[in-house]
């Protein structure tokens, strides 16, 4: 009987460019954990700078001009990284996690997911794009690589030894895109993607505060494009940005994104937590049939005629006082608390600005969410967590994380 999936068995095979690299750094320095995490960062040639022992052992990627015949190798070198990575490291391999260097990948659920599948049979999954015309332009099939895919060791090892030849055989056949010509190589294996819902490629730009704060029910795997959207929390870089996520993560990444609700029935108030991240507030109660919809803060990937746009159901922001959240944005997550319990608070990003939505049940004076949870990870996703806004004073609310009774309905 084999041992439990644990990180030792995930090695990491990431690409990426020389020229990238200064301000690319901090994404993978954001989750990658020195002498533990197993893998390489594969360059298209050597650093001209000192490397950081906190980034990923590199290695220049291998010379394919003379194979292919053709001086633009820029989308082969991407797939021919998955053979290099897999002749770099692979004893006691079970899962090649492929990624690009401004990938963010939260391996902790990654674990928790790879251990419910056999790493000894052929899988390959990987994440669509959020964008649907990218999804067409390419294929429904094929696993975006920026968002990260993985194969199981049976099909790395089969698809290292074709490699050579499936780049040949697809050589002229297909469009110059890696992701494509991958699914392709793993197709002819006979091996067909099955997609995971927490890899995000974010085929969208500008502010993408409404898709995080609307997570699907799923541990969320992987970050992309963080040079292609706006800083994911106010006042900070991007870099900033998500080396304060992943410390969040490091509290607590079963709970990542997960979206939590719960209400205020004596103000009318609805609470939307999407855990190490953001909180809203409604002047309305809500059902969570509506606020799992994601608020349209982002702009589509490409040009697109009409929607729709995205591969998932989204609402448009709105300046109607019943339907315009407060918004807050995590500032610190505390793990040595009383009564065994982790808190994350939640600060205002800015003033809402309109009035209530009926009477006096303005949340405009609050100004601080004090979140409470267990401390045990929760990695089930049958069901989400419930929630109970136990006390409001002063400029404070303060909200506790339990289970959901049996029968009780969040609306």
């Amino acid at each position: 009987m084999d041992s439990p999936t644990n990180l030792s068995h995930l090695v990491f095979g990431l690409v990426g460019s020389e020229k990238a690299w200064p301000h690319r750094k901090g994404y993978i320095q954001s989750w990658w954990r020195p002498n533990i995490t197993r893998g390489f960062l594969f360059l298209d040639q050597p650093p001209l700078k000192p490397w950081s022992p906190s980034a990923p052992p590199y290695k220049v990627s291998d010379d394919l001009v003379t194979l292919l015949g053709n001086a633009d190798i820029t989308a082969q070198r991407i797939i021919h990284g998955i053979k290099e990575a897999f002749r770099e490291d692979h004893e006691d391999l079970r899962w090649l996690v492929m990624g690009d260097d401004d990938s963010i990948f939260f391996v902790d659920n990654i674990v928790e997911v790879l251990s419910r599948y056999d790493h000894r049979k052929y899988y390959y999954f990987g994440g669509q794009s959020e964008f649907i015309l990218s999804n067409h332009w390419y294929s429904f099939s094929q696993g975006f690589g920026g968002a990260g895919f993985i194969l199981s060791y049976p099909l790395a090892k089969e698809l290292a030894e074709d490699m050579d030849k499936c780049l040949l055989r697809y050589r002229y056949t297909l469009k110059p895109a890696a992701d494509l010509t991958t699914m392709s190589c793993i197709a002819d294996i006979g091996v067909s993607l099955t997609p995971l819902k927490g890899l995000h490629q974010i085929d969208m730009r500008g502010d993408i505060s409404g898709f995080l704060s609307s997570h699907p029910q799923f541990p969320i795997l992987s970050l992309h494009h963080f040079d292609f959207v706006d800083p994911i929390f106010p006042s900070m870089s991007r870099d900033e940005s998500a080396r304060h996520l992943m410390a969040a993560a490091a509290a607590d990444q079963s709970r990542m994104l997960q979206q939590t609700i719960c209400y205020h029935r004596e103000n009318g108030w609805s609470l939307s937590i999407s855990w190490g991240y953001s909180a809203h507030i409604y002047e309305r109660i809500m059902p969570r049939g509506f606020l799992q919809f994601p608020i349209e803060t982002f702009r589509p990937w490409g040009r697109s005629p009409r929607p729709p746009h995205y591969m998932f159901n989204t609402r448009r922001p709105s300046d109607h006082p019943c339907e315009a959240p407060h918004v807050f944005f995590l500032q610190t997550v505390d793990k040595k608390t009383e009564h065994d319990q982790v808190t994350a608070t939640f600060t205002r990003a800015w003033p809402r600005v309109l009035p209530a939505c009926s009477g006096n049940n303005s949340a405009e004076f609050v100004s601080k969410i004090l979140v409470y949870t267990p401390p045990t990870k929760r990695f089930q996703i049958d069901r989400s967590e419930c929630c109970d806004i136990v006390r409001i004073h002063d400029n404070d609310a303060e909200v506790k994380y339990r289970e959901c009774k049996e029968n009780e309905i969040i609306a």
